[in-house]
This record gives structure tokens, sequence and C-alpha cells, in this order.
């Protein structure tokens, strides 16, 4: 037996069927007044809540709308603000750089009045790799009159001395420079000493003084200068502060340390001393 048949009726039947209750449903609705009160119960609750159902989905999709054109709207907001603070921080960075510079320049004015040596004002253009102006080079060359030994200012005091020259530039080396040795003198009493570069120290904002003789009244605080026997430098000018004196283990010399005036991280513009030591 099989047992796999199925219950089916032809399409044209269930048309037939489907057709007649609509005309059914037509000819209540002309004749009963009294079913249409049933009529509107069943169509309220068949269509009133899919009504209010698709209402929602269009809230939903209308509110989604909504918030994407304000996300669009606030991320192009967004992109303008970011924009006009890169440009305010390019304007700062600038500003601050202007400023620096005219500060500078400002100190090489009073500089220039302080020492009466023939100067001319140059421009850094190149430095050894690092955070220190130790060996830097300058935009003033033999063209311009520049030599080997010419002493070379900043800020309030001493940079250091043109070591190498050519047409249109020059190398200058910093007195914390680890080669530099500095023929100096204490201002009050005129005792010599040797100022010495260490750029293992500069971090600390010192470098070294030497061979003070154990006898010279000198004190921390003392002002170092230029001595007027050193071979290259021109008496005078201001090299930095004495610190931390102490005799040393051969009890004849003195030693400690110096605090340059010169700021040897940020070097702009220098002035270099045309004129060389006479020996």
């Amino acid at each position: 037996m099989n047992r796999n048949n199925k219950f089916s009726m032809p399409v044209k039947y269930l048309l037939l069927i489907l057709s007649s209750i609509c005309i059914l449903l037509c000819i209540l609705s002309f004749t009963d007044i009294s079913a249409a009160p049933y009529l509107k119960d069943i169509t309220g609750y068949i269509l009133i809540p899919s009504q209010q159902g698709l209402n929602r989905i269009g809230e939903w999709f209308s509110d989604k709308a909504d918030n994407l054109e304000k996300l669009k709207e606030v991320m192009a907001e967004n992109e303008l603000l970011r924009e006009q603070n890169s440009a305010l921080m390019e304007e700062n960075s600038r500003i601050a750089l202007e400023r620096t510079e005219l500060e500078q320049l400002r100190q090489l004015y009073k500089l220039d009045e302080t020492y009466d040596y023939p100067k001319i004002m140059a421009k850094v253009i190149g430095k050894d790799p690092g955070n220190w102006f130790q060996i830097f080079q300058i935009d003033k060359g033999s063209a311009d009159g520049i030599t080997v030994d010419m002493n070379v200012l900043s800020g309030t005091g001493l940079v250091g001395i043109v070591t190498s020259v050519s047409e249109h530039s020059a190398i200058v080396r910093s007195i914390i420079d680890d080669s530099s040795n500095v023929s100096a003198e204490f201002s009050i009493t005129s005792d010599i000493c040797n100022v010495k570069g260490d750029l293992s120290l500069i971090n600390e904002g010192k470098i070294h003084v030497e061979d003070i003789l154990k006898d010279a009244k000198v004190d921390n605080g003392y002002t170092l200068v230029t001595s007027h026997i050193s071979t290259k430098y021109l008496p005078g000018i201001l090299i930095g502060y004495v610190s931390d004196i102490t005799i040393d283990a051969n009890n004849l010399t003195k030693s400690g340390y110096v605090t340059p005036v010169v700021d040897f991280e940020h070097l702009t513009y220098v002035l270099v001393i045309t004129e060389l030591k006479q020996h």
C-alpha cells in the first residue's frame, strides 16, 4: 500500500473557492450591516499592527539616515578643525622660531657693543650630529674676509674659534668640544688657568677648568675670560662662571668646573671677530 499519497486540490478549484469567499464578503458588506463591525475588527487586528510596524521601520530608517548625515557633517567639521589646528601649530612654531632668532639677534647687537673688535655676523648652516654645537658650519668664508683662528661669539660671550675656511663657508670648533683648550683668567684676580672642553659634562651645563695655582685667591662664582697670554684668543672675552673648585691630588694646583654663558644647544647666528690675536 502506498502511504505517501497526499491530499491535493487542483488549482482551478482553489481559485474558485477563494473567489467565492471574496464575493461573499462583498455581498455581506452591502446587505448585512451588522457584519460590518466584525469585518472592521478583523481589518483592525490585521492591518493596524502591520501599519504600525511599517511606520516604526520607516522611522528607524529615517533616524538612521539623519544620523548618517549628521555623522558626515561631524566628520567634515573634525577634518576642518584638524587642518586649522595643524595650521595653527605650524604658525606657532614659526612664531617661536622667529622669536628665538630675534632674541639671538638682540643679544648679538648687545655683544657687538660690548667688545670693541671688528666683527661680521654669520648664520649657522650645519653641525655635527647630536644635540650640541661643538663643531658647526657658518655661511661666511674667505670671500667675506674670514680666516682660520678668528674668534667666534654668541649670546653674551665666547663660542669658539674658526678652524677651517672655504670661499663661502667656514668651520667653527666651540669651547665645549673635547679637543678645545682655551687659555683663560679670572677677571677679578687675573690668575691664569685653562678651560678644557668635555662633551660628557655639557649635559650638566659644565666644562672643566684646570691648572689654577693652589695659592690663587679665587672662589666659586668668579668670572672667567680669555687670557691676555693666549696665542689665539683675544683677551677679555667672557667664557663663564666657576664652580666646585677643589685642590688637586698633586697639592700644587686647583681645578673645578665652568658654566659657559653661551647656549650651545641653540645656535642660529654668531659674530666672527675679523681681527686675529697678535703674537
